[in-house]
């Protein structure tokens, strides 16, 4: 009986426009995960919860910087020589955005947990801003020497403006770090 309804359900126009709609599934998992960090962050405070997150925040920013630092590494020409830029980046950068979203995910529960506090943080805002421009950096070195990467995959440097983009980011997720870092030492409580 429990079957029938679930194949009933699953045949109706909204189980069928969810189906079909690619961006629908993602887009309401990630709301849910959304609502789930709010409902922990209001009980962060309680025992051992916010620790917990911190860990899992800090093991995952751990792990993107880490990724981020190979790929870059390898197109400066300071590791991985004799592996495609192509192969590092399409071997490391999946893992990458998959723990960026833990990391985002349980920086907003940290967020949410103590907003007001965050707000008026110059280090906290110092550490979106560069965020935010490791981001733009991104997007130059995808949009621009990227492009071009067969070129230069194998045997030969990367341009210059790859090279660039790979030295901002490096620096800049060290700077994100340590601001993060200095974040925990300039809240109180």
């Amino acid at each position: 009986m429990l079957q029938n309804f679930a194949h009933w359900l699953s045949d109706t126009p909204p189980s069928r426009f969810i189906q079909d709609v690619l961006w629908i599934i993602p887009a309401v998992q990630t709301i849910h995960i959304l609502a789930i960090a709010v409902v922990l962050s209001s009980v962060a405070m309680i025992g051992l919860v916010f620790p917990a997150i911190e860990c899992v925040h800090v093991i995952a920013i751990t792990l993107v910087v880490g990724s981020i630092l190979i790929v870059d590494l390898r197109v400066l020409g300071w590791a991985s020589r004799n592996e495609r830029v192509t192969q590092v980046a399409g071997s490391i950068l999946p893992w990458t955005w998959g723990v960026f979203c833990v990391a985002v995910i349980s920086g907003f529960t940290l967020f949410a947990a103590k907003a007001h506090t965050y707000f008026a943080n110059v280090d906290f805002e110092i550490k979106m801003a560069l965020m935010a421009a490791a981001f733009l950096n991104m997007l130059v070195f995808h949009l621009i020497p990227y492009r071009s990467v067969r070129s230069w995959d194998l045997g030969r440097p990367a341009p210059r403006l790859a090279k660039l983009a790979c030295a901002v980011s490096m620096t800049l997720w060290i700077f994100i770090v340590a601001m993060g870092r200095w974040i925990g030492f300039s809240i109180e409580g």
